[in-house]
């Protein structure tokens, strides 16, 4: 094949085969060069790439060390924070189980010393409702006594009884004493500086007092008003028309109502009652007033005997300025006896001091040894200095 023909016409240009050849051999040339340029490029990109990785790495594993180093330093900063914590903690679980404990010890004593309180106040519940069981039995005992006349009797004049007993001497008063005309109050006093004897009877109402406080109705109200009115009206006739006797007795006697209760419900409620008992000179008197009444007669009989006395009181005390005036003279003669006394003892004194002032001087005095003069005289004591 002929290289100079002809091949391709291009432009009107016929290109011979040779041209073309070399042509393409430059251009696969220059595309060798190109490919070599690219490949020497993607080379250094490749190494430029690996030289950033390398140094992308080296700066990751500094900043990894440095992290590490940090995350060393945070945990050991950590691990101290945890082992002060831990002290702290333990340190106030110490505080809490000492306070818990010290609370508890305190909270125990309070509740022994509660329980103790508690034993002991349920001991005196205990003997509260003992002395409550004794009382109930007690009242139980009044109330049979008072529902029973006899008994209810005897029960005033014991508490009439003990109020004169109490306050009054024994040769003042006689109990079941009898009179001229055959009857027997319940107290006779004696009055001082009079023969006459007040009398004193213990009367008690409470059938009737007790009907009237348990009236249903102002029927059954108004008829039991009526009968207590009676009663007492007939204790107090009774006790005008039997014990009031001229010079034997005193003019007013006292009726003696053991319950104050009742008394205060006949001064409130029927004064024509207390009335028509002062005209017939009957005092009705409760315990109280009888109280006041016998302390005002005990100071009656004191003063009595006070007056008795006084003349033996006189002399004594004439006694007693003799005795006084004795004790003066002998005073006036001790201190006599005590100025003689001082007398003797300045002269004693003075006496002391010369003996004293001689002994001194002797004391004084040099004395030269035991030896005979040539005369056969013994030495002269020679004065010192």
């Amino acid at each position: 094949m002929d290289l100079s023909s002809p091949v391709f016409i291009l432009a009107g240009r016929a290109i011979p085969l040779a041209e073309l050849l070399l042509a393409l051999a430059g251009v696969a040339l220059l595309l060798l060069l190109l490919a070599v340029i690219l490949a020497f490029r993607a080379q250094a990109s490749r190494r430029a790439e690996r030289m950033e990785a390398l140094r992308r790495t080296a700066e990751m594993d500094c900043r990894m060390a440095e992290l590490s180093g940090a995350l060393q330093g945070f945990a050991a900063q950590s691990q101290s924070h945890q082992i002060h914590l831990q002290r702290v903690i333990d340190e106030r679980m110490d505080m809490v189980r000492a306070r818990v404990g010290q609370g508890l010890s305190e909270q125990a004593e309070k509740t022994t010393l509660s329980l103790g309180q508690l034993n002991e106040r349920l001991a005196v519940i205990d003997a509260a409702q003992k002395n409550l069981a004794t009382l109930s039995g007690e009242m139980i005992s009044l109330k049979d006594i008072l529902n029973n006349k006899q008994s209810r009797g005897a029960f005033g004049q014991g508490r009439m009884e003990a109020i004169i007993r109490d306050n009054l001497p024994t040769r003042s008063f006689a109990f079941q004493a009898a009179l001229s005309n055959g009857t027997r109050p319940d107290c006779l006093i004696s009055l001082p500086d009079s023969a006459v004897k007040l009398v004193i009877d213990a009367k008690f109402p409470l059938e009737a007092y007790t009907a009237f406080r348990e009236a249903a109705d102002d029927l059954a109200r108004k008829a039991a008003e009526q009968r207590l009115k009676g009663d007492v009206l007939r204790h107090v006739k009774d006790i005008a028309e039997k014990y009031l006797l001229s010079g034997e007795t005193h003019e007013t006697a006292i009726m003696f109502v053991p319950s104050e209760s009742v008394y205060a419900e006949l001064h409130e409620r029927f004064d024509d009652v207390v009335q028509k008992a002062h005209r017939a000179r009957v005092i009705l008197a409760s315990p109280n007033v009888l109280m006041l009444l016998v302390q005002t007669m005990q100071a009656i009989v004191k003063d009595v005997a006070m007056r008795e006395q006084a003349h033996v009181i006189k002399a004594e005390v004439v006694r007693l300025l003799d005795d006084v005036e004795r004790l003066k003279e002998r005073a006036s003669d001790l201190r006599r006896h005590f100025d003689m006394a001082n007398v003797d003892l300045e002269k004693l004194t003075t006496s002391a001091e010369r003996i004293g002032k001689r002994g001194v001087k002797i004391g004084s005095l040099d004395v030269e040894p035991e030896t005979l003069l040539a005369d056969g005289q013994r030495p002269r004591l020679v004065t010192g200095g």
